[in-house]
């Protein structure tokens, strides 16, 4: 089984105490696969720029972590902000994005910078763009297009200097034809797109992540990291991932803690897929294997609890089953085992399987 390390996959780790402390999924992008590397480049080229990037994807994609690495690359000296659109409650909406004074409305006791201000200088990425209410997208564009917000209950404008990153699952052309989001403010976005490939469209990333997840909750359970066993390989790679990079973290998760010894099994991934996850592990068990990949994980399990003799029990094993193969004949037995019989005979004198004055049988 290959391991995948870092030296195989470009690995981008990303600096926490941005807006919000980052998961584990969030600190690192994993680039392995020939489709995410060109993805790499291309936000390369687009980072030092000022134009909008709308990113599209599924959700557990990844879309927040390549909107963090643009604002990280992007050379802008304040802050990283990320608002989830589908999760402001639209009755206090204009006040989450653009603040509001003190008595502005009932229950504003104080002043509150809004998300606009909290991003001057640095990076907004409001996610789910697409669940922002329409009252409030009118006044999302004048923001955008003058480069300034009011905060509610105020007439004086101030200045902000963002970048504009946003993010959807849905197919925002199709939200402008149902009426539900406005054209003018979808060109205002949608200067630059990115498409953030599902995890089954690029397989070649999908060990490195699981690796990478599995080390890093390693060092936080304080366990040795386990290796992931050729079948449980053959089961992540087989299983199509609806959930994407989200899944992929929680099954690691889970398997470290279900997982008993040092060795990650197709059992100990609990996949959410029902009948498609019973697939992909039935799949990955009737891959035919060879002979020695069957050995090396069965090492692995007397590696657990080698005991005081683990050499001399196996060398002994292989002897005594060589010799018994070959119809307790040394000759043939010895040129199974590829060596002398003078070689094989001291083995079974050693072993106790003949004595040390009996002679090779015809």
């Amino acid at each position: 089984m290959k391991s995948f390390s870092e030296k195989d996959s470009a690995v981008l780790t990303l600096p926490e105490g941005e807006s919000q402390p980052l998961s584990i999924r969030a600190k690192a992008l994993v680039f392995n696969d020939p489709r995410s590397r060109e993805l790499l480049g291309y936000l390369d080229r687009l980072a030092p720029s000022e134009v909008p990037v709308l990113i599209n994807g599924e959700t557990g994609t990844g879309k927040e972590l390549v909107a963090r690495y643009l604002h990280r690359m992007s050379g802008r000296t304040g802050r990283f902000v990320a608002v989830n659109c589908g999760a402001i409650n639209e009755n206090l909406a204009e006040s989450e994005l653009f603040g509001h004074e003190a008595g502005a409305f009932s229950g504003a006791t104080g002043r509150r910078i809004g998300w606009f201000e909290e991003a001057d200088g640095g990076t907004l990425f409001l996610d789910e763009i697409g669940d922002l209410p329409m009252p409030l997208q009118v006044k999302m564009l004048r923001a955008l297009q003058e480069q300034e917000i009011v905060r509610v209950g105020s007439r004086k404008p101030i200045k902000v200097d963002i970048r504009l990153l946003t993010a959807t699952n849905v197919n925002l052309e199709q939200a402008v034809d149902a009426g539900n989001f406005r054209l003018d403010l979808f060109y205002r976005i949608n200067v630059a797109q990115v498409d953030v490939l599902p995890l089954r469209n690029r397989p070649l990333d999908v060990l490195p992540l699981a690796e990478h997840f599995r080390d890093r909750y390693c060092q936080r359970l304080k366990i040795a990291p386990p290796m992931f066993s050729e079948a449980a390989v053959n089961a992540l790679l087989d299983y199509a991932w609806p959930g994407n990079i989200r899944e992929l973290e929680n099954v690691v998760h889970l398997a470290l803690l279900v997982a008993t010894g040092k060795v990650i099994r197709p059992q100990d991934l609990k996949f959410a897929g029902g009948g498609l996850a019973a697939r992909a592990v039935a799949t990955a068990s009737a891959v035919p294997r060879l002979p020695q990949d069957v050995i090396r994980e069965q090492l692995q399990r007397l590696f657990e609890v080698p005991g005081e003799s683990l050499f001399k029990d196996l060398e002994q094993l292989l002897v005594s089953e060589a010799y018994a193969w070959c119809s307790y004949n040394q000759v043939r037995s010895a040129a199974l085992l590829g060596i002398t019989r003078n070689a094989m005979r001291t083995l079974l004198v050693n072993h106790g399987l003949i004595k040390s004055a009996e002679r090779s049988r015809p």
